[in-house]
């Protein structure tokens, strides 16, 4: 059966410098077709849903390798789905941003196939340097499931940034686009993460919201992208080195975050 797609959206997915082959599938594996289903779907709550605002998508290249970084909100992967949506929708010409997924998405049901068919894979180093060496757009949360796991009142907070993506940038020499994401804390205002029922479920934790169920509400979204960030070195210093680099990239992160969320408040 033949699933109906945005007709805006495939016109923008047939605009993407990606080598398809005459069955629109690229060297990765990555599929036309799954992009315009899925992006399809996305569009509606990008622009309708979350009436999402993008500052600073300039910031981005618009051809080349680069790495989104930014932090992790919202209880559920909203943050990413936003990021990809504001790649393909705003960038000119639209961008595919390919994520590093936990690897916990190989164990759930169809998941798996298809976000390899969208260009989502699995967060080893080797799929990284593959991509960037192929001068794709990729986009990491260092803080990983523990940044989603962010109770309500820490929305705007960061936690510990794990450091491989600092190694790879540096080894790839490929400039960092830091990012900030608003608004995933109100979408889904977790005040506890139900961490057994999770393991249960084969996921690290489901979020507990007031209403019980981690639904999304229809709260204004903001995704903020900051000026590049570029490290000189071969990835293989010290720890302290790339500590250092990695503490540069997380406040600016926190920088853009708490700038942000001042704005949203109105206090200025």
């Amino acid at each position: 059966m033949q699933v109906p797609t945005d007709p805006e959206v495939e016109a923008r997915i047939h605009r993407l410098e990606i080598p398809f082959n005459a069955n629109g599938v690229d060297p990765y594996g990555i599929s036309r077709r799954h992009l315009c289903i899925a992006f399809s779907a996305l569009r509606f709550f990008y622009r309708n849903y979350f009436t999402v605002e993008v500052r600073g998508i300039e910031n981005v290249p618009a051809r080349g390798r680069a790495m989104l970084i930014g932090n992790h909100s919202g209880g559920i992967a909203i943050d990413g789905a936003m990021v990809l949506a504001s790649m393909m929708f705003e960038m000119d010409p639209p961008r595919l941003a390919q994520g590093m997924v936990e690897k916990f998405m190989n164990r759930v049901p169809f998941a798996s196939q298809w976000s390899n068919r969208c260009g989502q894979f699995t967060g080893l180093p080797e799929h990284a340097i593959r991509l960037l060496e192929d001068e794709r757009l990729l986009m990491v949360f260092p803080e990983g499931a523990r940044g989603t796991a962010k109770l309500y009142k820490e929305r705007y907070s960061l936690v510990h940034f794990g450091t491989g993506f600092m190694r790879l940038a540096m080894k790839t020499r490929t400039p960092i686009v830091p990012l900030a994401f608003l608004g995933g804390g109100e979408a889904i205002p977790t005040i506890s993460n139900a961490y057994t029922l999770g393991k249960l479920l084969g996921v690290p934790y489901i979020p507990v919201t007031p209403y019980l169920l981690a639904i999304p509400l229809p709260v204004h979204l903001e995704v903020h992208y900051g000026a590049p960030l570029r490290f000189e070195g071969t990835g293989d210093e010290d720890d302290e080195v790339i500590a250092a680099n990695v503490g540069r990239v997380k406040n600016t992160i926190a920088s853009m975050l708490d700038f942000g969320a001042r704005r949203r408040r109105g206090e200025i």
